[in-house]
């Protein structure tokens, strides 16, 4: 089965593009710069060239291919859209797949999209999942909540270095999840017929609030947390400023999503059912908790390396050399 990787080079989409490699799928990853993604044919993946707004490239990338893997999503940073990227470039994606006649089309969507209809992307992503049911094409769609690898940019190094914590509004209970663990349940949907034509959440084994895990990350790094509270409002006031310009219009669409985390409703949902349907075991789930553990231990065993070398360094230039005053003499 050869597998057509789209967002391959991003957070969740090589942890995808590792594990179906590893459970040996040939697979291909539909790249823009192959300098950036020469990791994934170290790995074993072939690369080719394309991009989801240039609908003319996906027919040659799709040639040969059994199923699609869409991981893709615009950046804040990117010069293109939400829209252009995540509903034009899918809507072209999934068309050329079904041109294609691929066998399963594995799209990752987020949780609850349908209860925000005014924040972009959540409803970008509830009309893909529409648009997807209705193309003919067999699919399986995995509703994401959020990754355990972005909780280190955002309250573990800042708590380590001393800088603020940022929490928005009512914090939402979010059921993080390992992205590794997350690539485990995309690559099985593509064999598995339980999941074919069916949406699933896929999330982690609970809910933590910004307030939790910060907690755990200053009992683990032994550091007590500059916490600054924004706003909504004020969040609100500043995602209105930015839409009054086109190069910030990606950053305003994504601040429309804190609205989300800092609602207070949480992002979570039941698993029994999908963990039995799948046939994993709860139980080698990576738990917050220790995923959180073993970044720290990491890190500070790290920062003791580096304090011990300093400490003998300078040891070193204290001692006085025979020859020092030989100059002089």
């Amino acid at each position: 089965m050869t597998i057509l990787i789209v967002g391959a080079t991003g957070t969740l989409g090589r942890q995808v593009a590792r594990h179906a490699i590893d459970e040996g799928y040939k697979v291909r990853c539909l790249v823009r710069n192959f300098k950036k993604a020469a990791f994934l044919k170290e790995w074993g993946a072939e690369l080719v060239r394309g991009d989801l707004c240039v609908p003319d490239s996906l027919t040659p990338a799709l040639e040969g291919v059994t199923a699609v893997i869409d991981a893709a999503t615009a950046r804040p940073t990117d010069s293109l859209s939400i829209r252009k990227v995540d509903w034009e470039g899918k809507v072209a994606l999934i068309q050329a797949a079904k041109a294609a006649k691929v066998d399963r089309f594995i799209f990752l969507s987020i949780l609850n999209a349908d209860k925000y209809p005014e924040v972009p992307l959540m409803e970008i992503k509830r009309c893909t999942e529409l648009f997807l049911a209705e193309s003919g094409l067999d699919y399986t769609i995995l509703r994401l909540a959020g990754f355990m690898q972005g909780l280190i940019g955002q309250y573990g190094i800042p708590i380590l270095e001393g800088q603020p914590v940022w929490v928005t509004g009512e914090s939402s209970p979010i059921a993080y999840m390992n992205t590794q663990d997350t690539a485990k349940f995309v690559v099985r949907a593509l064999s598995l017929k339980e999941a074919e034509n069916k949406a699933f959440p896929v999330v982690g084994t609970r809910a933590w609030s910004a307030e939790e895990i910060i907690r755990i990350c200053e009992g683990l790094s032994g550091k007590e947390a500059k916490i600054t509270r924004m706003p909504i409002n004020l969040l609100r006031t500043v995602r209105r400023l930015l839409r009054f310009f086109q190069w910030s219009w990606n950053v305003s669409d994504r601040l429309a999503f804190t609205e989300v985390i800092a609602s207070g409703k949480p992002l979570d949902a039941p698993m029994e059912d999908v963990y039995e349907i799948f046939g994993f075991d709860v139980n080698e789930t990576t738990t917050l908790e220790s995923y959180l553990q073993e970044y720290f231990n990491r890190i500070m065993k790290k920062l003791k390396e580096l304090d011990y070398q300093k400490t003998k360094t300078k040891k070193k230039k204290a001692k006085k050399s025979p020859f020092k005053n030989v100059n002089n003499q």
